[in-house]
């Protein structure tokens, strides 16, 4: 076999700021809004959910840069820089001349990039004097996350665990409940958003919509309790963008810059984590590369969905938020890639988008896994199945390039493994997955629940 090439930085090249996009942006992303004035949200506002800091993060739109605080930067240490591998053998399977990278986020103890914003958000509340955080979680990468990090920082986390996710990924909830959380199952009765979207529908299977209106209520019904969140703000992708700064350099010690960067995409975490630091290129010095965000076609707020102002949980605890939506109460399929089954996009990719600086594209299931499939085969890594989307995406490119001849350097984000999700393998394997696909009914339907603004 062709040997892998790895590039690995030094702890003292590990990143000390994050790049915040929001300050280089031509066109801001619009402000959260109130839901009953629809006047434009302020920090104070935010910090009614969220730790004060996160909430000043999330409206920046001045500073480029923001310090990692050292305490933060210390746990960093334990697992970055992650490597970025050139993948010889992925490529010669594709007979590509295509030159494929990916940042490899799996390597961390924790199994993917969710510790990345995890651990800056327990930090803030920490200091801020608050000794509870609850969280929602889809496949549950960010509540093992989220519970190791409020452990180290000497908080008590509660999560829910959207229903169906729990039931395909058991063990996810036993690394939380190891790390000394409480999990529940989304809906559950334990909330007054639970039992009403139970009484309404007794078979809801879950969604991250579900999952965050109960957390958000035990949050701001608990004393001295914050919210946390792993995906679609602006200050989660703040944080993960200690990713794509390190592929930066390390893809100069390789002595290529990527024509293509993928991610896999549920509300934008890290996709943004990746693509943000390449994108200040081209906003700021017009760098052309193109941005891919690979999404399933069972939920297609990327390609389908209506950019409106919608909530980002399915009761409407949340702001409204300026995004491209299936609607918040729209009822995602029973897919394995329980991390990508979110109604909405992030409110800087959605601007982002607006402006066509980036594209999303719709991966079938049975195309993710098949992706997986080879990628385990060649590069000896089972993906997790979020990011076998992004693996998908990225043979697609490496498959036109083929035909062209075009020799396209593409970088991906692998952003965990799949060593917990063998049972949707093992389904795989034996025929008993299949494809789910929305129809425009559908999508029209529950877009008729999103608040006229």
């Amino acid at each position: 076999m062709t040997k892998q090439k790895k590039f690995l930085l030094q702890e003292n090249e590990i990143p000390t700021q994050w790049y915040n996009i929001q300050a280089d942006m031509v066109n801001k992303p619009m402000p959260p809004l109130n839901p009953a004035t629809h006047e434009p949200l302020v920090a104070e506002d935010l910090a009614h959910i969220f730790n004060m800091e996160c909430s000043k993060q999330e409206l920046d739109q001045t500073h480029a840069w923001i310090d990692i605080p050292e305490e933060v930067l210390d746990k960093y240490k334990f697992y970055r820089s992650t490597p970025l591998v050139r993948a010889y053998e992925l490529e010669k399977a594709l007979d590509t001349p295509a030159h494929i990278y990916f940042k490899n986020e799996s390597t961390n103890p924790l199994g993917s990039h969710k510790i990345n914003s995890a651990l800056p958000q327990c930090y803030y509340c920490k200091k801020e004097g608050v000794t509870n955080v609850t969280t929602e979680t889809g496949a549950g990468q960010w509540g093992a996350a989220l519970s190791y990090a409020a452990k180290i920082f000497g908080l008590e986390a509660a999560v829910y665990q959207v229903k169906i996710s729990l039931q395909q990924k058991p063990y996810r909830s036993f690394i939380m409940r190891t790390f000394g959380a409480t999990v529940e199952g989304s809906p559950s009765m334990s909330t007054r958003a639970g039992k009403d979207i139970i009484t309404k529908d007794p078979t809801h299977p879950g969604s991250l919509g579900t999952a965050i209106s109960e957390a958000i209520e035990l949050a701001t019904t608990t004393p001295n309790c914050k919210y946390t969140l792993g995906s679609v703000l602006n200050h989660v992708g703040l944080h993960q963008t200690v990713i794509g700064l390190e592929a930066e350099k390390q893809m100069a010690m390789a002595g290529e810059y990527p024509d293509t960067v993928i991610a896999c995409f549920g509300g934008g975490s890290n996709f943004g984590g990746i693509a943000f630091p390449f994108m200040r290129h081209t906003l700021n010095e017009g760098k052309h590369t193109e941005f891919i965000a690979a999404e399933p076609n069972s939920c297609p707020k990327l390609t389908r969905g209506k950019f409106e102002y919608d909530f980002g949980d399915e009761a409407g605890y949340t702001p409204l938020l300026p995004m491209y939506t299936l609607g918040h109460d729209f009822k995602p399929a029973n897919i394995h890639a329980g991390g990508l089954r979110y109604h909405g996009a992030g409110m800087i990719i959605s601007q982002l988008i607006k402006d066509g600086y980036m594209h999303g594209v719709d991966i079938p299931q049975l195309e993710t896994f098949k992706a997986g499939m080879l990628f385990a085969q060649t590069e000896g890594i089972i993906p997790a199945p979020e990011s076998s989307h992004a693996i998908a995406a990225t043979i697609r490119e490496a498959l036109k390039c083929k035909l062209t001849g075009e020799k396209k350097v593409i970088l991906f984000n692998l952003s965990g493994h799949g060593l917990l999700d063998m049972v949707a393998y093992d389904s795989y394997i034996n025929g008993d997955l299949t494809n789910y696909n929305v129809t425009d009914e559908e999508i029209a339907h529950y877009l008729e629940d999103v608040p006229k603004v």
